[in-house]
């Protein structure tokens, strides 16, 4: 008798925490009461966070024992492949997995897909889905989570709950003032290679990004994304040495990170954790321009009137009085993203931005960032692993995997 497995589609209203938390506490929802006594674990992003933290607390392994490297030095597919093996040796009845698919590029995710694939004939899984792209053929239940409720669903049903791509309307801002640099190129990369002990990351990289461009920057876990963007943004001391000019300076020749940090709009899904203090949409917005955490000055006229133009651009000035903190995931995104750019920075780097949105949220927030390639003077760098319908990008900058270091190729 083959197995209940379902796929529960969420968007970013869904109250994902209380739902996977009453399943594994036994106070299971209408449709899992069968999993009342039995043994579930949770498969996560958090859950992996978490357990790098503890390896790094306690300097020792936790779930990966038969192996050399921690968890943290792994990629992401690595380091999911042996959640998921730890995770099956405990013996469960059923693994609650979310968005297991995130953050992974398409080779790692297979290769999840494969193992999950064999997974189903021994555990019980359920999918907690932000894209309908993410179902595997195994799935025989398929439910929607609104808010706390959830709606069960037929197959047919499931076919036709794609969101549908919007659009956004109106313009962009304009900037408050200008930045005071006028080359047309903003970073040059010659032959720029990096190591990590004795692990090659990057070969004779060269890439040239100029003003205006708009670059998706693709590559395998592991493929050194990480590591080009931290020298860019001067957090990474591999980048001293080598032949690598950011905003007409050589890297080392006396620029500081806060002066590069100036001219960069940075967004990763990460960045909303730092934000925990209940500040108003409005205000937070407007601490783009103050470079804080939230507003702690009264805003001049200038400041609210441009905050005004930017939350009707995202559909959000009704929201301007409410608290950022209890927003949903994918209009925190919108407000993040807006407040990266509403200076203009001559760069915007954009590092998996649509990572666990739905494909609604997903759809408004490529609308927004080729709403911000096509009317500024902003370069623009997105990293993702996911193909996003819609996204224009003038050029792709392809890392490629090797034993000897990524080499890049212009697609």
């Amino acid at each position: 008798m083959s197995k209940k497995h379902w796929a529960i589609f969420t968007d970013n209203s869904s109250k994902k925490s209380s739902f996977i938390q009453s399943i594994l506490k036994g106070v299971s929802p209408q449709g899992f009461e069968q999993l009342k006594d039995s043994k579930g674990y949770l498969f996560s992003k958090r859950v992996l966070e978490k357990l790098i933290d503890e390896e790094d607390r306690h300097d020792t392994k936790i779930i990966n024992l038969d192996r050399t490297q921690s968890l943290k030095s792994m990629s992401s597919g690595e380091q999911k492949k042996a959640l998921l093996s730890h995770l099956i040796s405990l013996s469960p009845d059923y693994l609650i997995l979310d968005n297991p698919f995130d953050n992974l590029d398409f080779e790692s995710q297979q290769r999840l897909k494969e193992e999950l694939e064999e997974v189903q004939y021994s555990v019980q899984l359920i999918f907690l889905l932000s894209r309908r792209k993410d179902i595997l053929p195994f799935c025989n239940h398929f439910a929607k989570l609104d808010g706390s409720s959830l709606i069960f669903l037929d197959e047919y049903e499931k076919s036709s709950q794609a969101g549908t791509r919007t659009i956004l309307s109106g313009k962009i801002p304009a900037p408050p003032y200008s930045f005071d640099y006028d080359e047309e190129v903003l970073i040059q990369l010659n032959n720029v290679s990096v190591k990590y002990l004795d692990q090659p990351v990057l070969k004779n990289i060269n890439w040239t990004i100029r003003k205006g461009d708009f670059w998706e920057l693709k590559g395998k876990n592991g493929s050194g994304k990480t590591t080009i963007l931290s020298m860019i943004t001067g957090e990474n001391p591999k980048g001293y040495g080598q032949d690598l000019h950011i905003f007409g300076h050589k890297k080392g020749s006396g620029e500081s990170v806060w002066e590069l940090k100036k001219k960069i709009g940075y967004f990763t899904p990460s960045i909303t954790d730092k934000f925990t203090g209940y500040h108003s949409v409005e205000n937070m917005l407007i601490s783009g321009l103050t470079d804080s955490i939230g507003l702690y000055v009264r805003p001049t006229e200038i400041q609210s009137r441009l905050a005004k133009e930017w939350l009707q651009l995202i559909h959000m000035w009704d929201l301007r009085n409410h608290l950022f903190h209890d927003l949903s995931l994918g209009q925190k995104r919108l407000v993040m993203c807006a407040r990266a750019m509403i200076k203009h920075p001559p760069l915007l780097i954009l590092d998996e931005p649509t990572a666990s949105l739905d494909d609604a949220s997903a759809a408004l927030f490529v609308s927004l960032v080729n709403k911000f390639a096509e009317a500024s003077e902003t370069t623009i760098i997105f990293v993702s692993h996911r193909i996003e319908p819609g996204l224009t990008p003038d050029y792709t900058y392809q890392l490629n995997l090797s034993p000897t270091g990524s080499t890049g190729t212009i697609l």
